[in-house]
């Protein structure tokens, strides 16, 4: 079958563009983006190309930039050029260099669609790329979706190619003609992805010389099974996630599924597979046990694993206000809990200050007589984990007078004989 009659039937199966309108074709200058301009062309599509140059490659990205020139004036195809500082971008936002390439191209791409009322972004990945990505990812370890390899559309982004192998392509442009440019780092095995290529795939091509078109029908069938899964979960998801974002520990362990469901919880939050394996380790245990990502925790809580966007360390101080002033005989202390009322008399130290409790801080609750815990407080009332770390205290010297918000200590109270106050408002 002719390619180009082949590339029209995947176009049509998988809905990836219109009969009519304008596409952006993404012309990198190598052998796939020019077949991809060449065969859209060919079936008629109203083709404008997009270049990125990231100047990578020093002299070589200035010649793939001449070459694109060159062959968009040949062929009457309006060219869109951008320079893109990927070094920076990726020194800046602390990623690679490949990660940050591949943001800035994309989001240019999108914005030129937009700017030029395109119907969609073309790009040239083809059969060979499912394949390689699929092992890329499976020997870094993956999930299912992991193992669907390229989807063949992608929002405004397509890939009519995914039906055509690499050699396929290049006899399409023997035969046509025409010339690109070749990326030296192709050549390079220094990169994962080269060494699936020209190590991996020529074995595997001894093993069975179709294995591209074996490994897209795989990924074809694992995304329909992905589907299915996606469904499921988002059903076990909605069983087990309180209304607050927390997860439920005891309806979580009634799921067949359990680790794929925290892999669906927490693994968009930056968690790897080695924190989740002890977060499921953790769910049997006692209170308190926290793990961190780069932007979020969880925290083992009772009957919850609580996730909570990762705070600064040092939270702002609550701001509270210092009455003194003389007991009159028609006084009445404040019941509020955000107000306290002390015998100014009793305290150790006219200077008070503000401080998060501590592990083994202790005080005498109003209306007991013996000291206790502040820790032991806050559990007897329940508190959740990030509720005991919201916990401040008023000192006066090294005493705790009042647990903000909670109770005054027993030996500062206000008495009969007490002649002067202290206020303390939050």
């Amino acid at each position: 079958m002719k390619l180009s009659t082949r590339v029209r039937q995947y176009i049509a199966q998988h809905e990836l563009l219109p009969a009519t309108g304008r596409v952006v074709v993404a012309l990198s200058g190598g052998a796939d983006s020019v077949a991809l301009l060449c065969l859209l062309r060919e079936l008629g599509y109203d083709c404008e190309a997009a270049h990125c140059n990231f100047h990578l490659r020093g002299e070589e990205s200035d010649r793939d930039e001449a070459f694109v020139r060159a062959l968009c004036a040949r062929l009457g195809v309006a060219l869109h050029v951008n320079h893109l500082m990927a070094a920076d971008e990726a020194r800046r936002r602390g990623i690679s260099i490949e990660m940050a390439a591949r943001n800035l191209r994309y989001a240019w791409f999108e914005a030129l669609r937009t700017e030029r009322e395109a119907v969609a972004i073309a790009v040239g990945h083809h059969q060979d790329d499912v394949a390689e990505t699929m092992l890329l990812n499976l020997v870094r370890g993956t999930g299912l979706r992991g193992l669907t390899g390229i989807k063949p559309k992608r929002g405004s982004v397509v890939r009519p190619l995914l039906c055509a192998t690499h050699a396929q392509l290049l006899t399409y442009l023997q035969a046509r003609g025409e010339h690109f440019v070749e990326d030296s780092t192709n050549g390079q095995t220094l990169y994962q992805r080269n060494k699936i290529r020209l190590e991996v795939m020529p074995l595997l091509r001894s093993i069975n010389p179709a294995v591209g078109a074996a490994l897209l029908r795989t990924a074809s069938h694992l995304s329909d099974c992905e589907e299915l899964l996606s469904q499921a979960l988002a059903e076990a998801v909605a069983r087990v996630k309180t209304s607050e974002g927390h997860i439920n520990i005891a309806a979580l362990q009634q799921e067949r599924a359990m680790g794929t469901i925290l892999h669906e919880l927490l693994a968009p939050l930056g968690f790897n597979a080695s924190q989740l394996s002890d977060i499921s380790l953790a769910l049997a245990g006692q209170s308190g046990r926290h793990f961190e990502s780069s932007t979020h925790r969880v925290v083992k809580d009772r009957e919850l694993l609580l996730v909570l966007p990762l705070q600064p360390r040092e939270a702002a101080v609550p701001q509270i206000s210092i009455t003194r002033m003389e007991r009159s005989p028609d006084f009445l202390v404040p019941k509020a809990r955000t107000v306290a009322c002390l015998d100014a008399e009793k305290l150790p130290s006219e200077e008070l200050a503000v401080r998060r409790w501590r592990q083994g801080d202790s005080f005498v609750p109003l209306g007991m007589k013996g000291r206790k815990l502040v820790s032991d407080y806050l559990t007897d009332r329940k508190f959740s984990l990030a509720q005991k770390e919201r916990q401040w205290v008023v000192c006066s010297g090294e005493e705790i007078v009042w647990l903000v918000g909670e109770r005054i200590d027993n030996r500062f109270r206000v008495e009969e004989t007490t002649r002067k106050l202290v206020l303390i408002k939050v």
